[in-house]
């Protein structure tokens, strides 16, 4: 979809179908017996971290529940709770959700057996239990992949034999030390990433040092570095460590970016986790964001803005097709397009992402995301989908187009959405070459 656009008409193709995405609502209705179900889950667990906080036992349906995935029949068919710090035993009540599909519960700490009820489940294709302390028997599942490696009083020692015929993963393990009095080591292994020091990165950005801030936002503050080597990165310092939100984050971002690697999609350099710090090192991007470009002089010439709107639109592209689980980013905008030497764009900033199995149509979260660039049916029912990221790609090519952020236009007129309101008044009195940002003056491509 998002490939289909023609850079020379854009404009007026995006016109339709972003009137159209505005005007989609989605509803659901209750499924009391999956909730029973997933309470009985989460009674036997501990959840240390509150990664399930919002499971109310009253609630009509769990769709809206973190970590939950439903269909568009609003029936759960994935549970999806790794290095959630989860510890307990898992319930036989799982079963109880008929129509999963999906179970992610790797690097926890669940003890017990494996529930032989999950081996009823009919359409249960992928299951991992790997990294936990769990114990034998092991059911025979029908599924197309199940991992328990990592259990050692499963495949540990002299009992690799027991996973000899499984499916194997390579989960990312989060093995942090709460209780450790060294605070500059490294706690975590992780892939091929390299890890760092706290020390490295101090140094690296001057003690944290506030004339290096490239950026800041909820999750924290990004600083400009340069390693020993003379490389520059840029370096995020989550805050939030005492709540789940910013452990969280620095979660996802390392699993999502692990499973994407494209051109047009921010890489990672590594990290770095100590008891009171979780920072992320990234490729410093030397011509910042697109948001910061567009207030700035001279103005992006139309050519290059172009190449940014595809360079974008490939970047999700591969997130939605070729990914697989597909990813929804949840927080395109401006602000996470960044710019590289050569001013392409590069799609960054993973920490409200999501995995969504290509049979799914959407997965049901607590709304986050930008003002002015959320969805209006993901805003009305937390539902999100590869249709959410269109619309803030929407956005985007709205901000390219007039050289306007959709926040501060919203602002100057004390009204949220107050964009899309002109932009289809424009639309409406066929006036659409107001839309140009007069910084182009005459140089954009017009339509015939």
């Amino acid at each position: 979809m998002i490939m289909s656009l023609n850079p020379s008409n854009c404009l007026l193709v995006f016109l339709f179908f972003f009137t159209f995405l505005f005007t989609l609502c989605l509803s659901f209705e209750a499924r009391n017996p999956e909730v029973e179900a997933l309470i009985g889950v989460r009674e036997n667990l501990d959840d240390p971290h509150g990664a399930l906080s919002n499971w109310d036992e009253d609630s009509v349906d769990p769709c809206s529940w973190s970590m939950i995935t439903c269909n568009s029949d609003n029936l759960v068919t994935a549970l999806g709770a790794p290095s959630q710090g989860l510890s307990g035993s898992l319930s036989w009540m799982i079963a109880n959700l008929t129509n999963l599909k999906q179970v992610r519960l790797n690097n926890n700490s669940l003890s017990g057996a494996v529930p032989l009820s999950l081996a009823s489940l009919p359409q249960l294709t992928f299951l991992d239990l790997s990294f936990n302390n769990l114990s034998g028997p092991v059911p025979t599942f029908p599924t197309k992949t199940f991992n328990i490696f990592g259990n050692p009083l499963i495949c540990g020692g002299h009992s690799s034999e027991k996973c000899s015929n499984l499916v194997l993963a390579s989960p990312l393990s989060f093995d942090v030390n709460p209780s450790s009095d060294v605070q500059e080591e490294d706690l975590i292994k992780l892939g091929n990433l390299r890890s760092f020091t706290l020390k490295e990165l101090r140094h690296a950005t001057e003690n944290f040092s506030s004339k290096n801030i490239l950026g800041s936002g909820g999750f924290g503050n990004v600083y400009r570095g340069k390693l020993e080597d003379g490389t520059l990165v840029a370096v995020k310092r989550l805050k939030d460590l005492t709540g789940t939100t910013g452990i969280s984050q620095f979660r996802t971002e390392l699993e999502m970016i692990s499973l994407a690697v494209h051109r047009n999609l921010l890489r990672i350099v590594g990290y770095c986790a100590t008891p009171n710090e979780r920072l992320l090192v990234y490729p410093y991007m030397c011509n910042g964001s697109v948001a910061s470009r567009l207030r700035g002089k001279p103005a992006l010439d139309w050519n290059t803005r172009k190449r940014i709107a595809l360079g974008a639109a490939r970047g999700l592209l591969y997130l939605h097709e070729q990914c697989d689980p597909k990813i929804i980013h949840r927080d395109v905008k401006a602000a996470n397009v960044l710019l590289d030497d050569y001013f392409e764009a590069i799609v960054g900033d993973f920490g409200l992402a999501k995995l969504l199995d290509h049979a799914e149509s959407h997965v049901t979260t607590a709304v986050r995301g930008t003002v002015g660039h959320i969805a209006p049916e993901y805003l009305s029912t937390g539902q999100s989908s590869e249709k959410t990221d269109v619309f803030g790609f929407g956005i985007l090519l709205l901000e390219l187009i007039t050289g306007m952020r959709a926040l501060e236009f919203g602002k100057s007129v004390n009204q949220k959405g107050a964009m899309l309101e002109w932009v289809k008044k424009i639309q409406r009195e066929k006036k659409i070459e107001l839309l140009v940002d007069r910084e182009l003056g005459i140089n954009y491509d017009r339509i015939k």
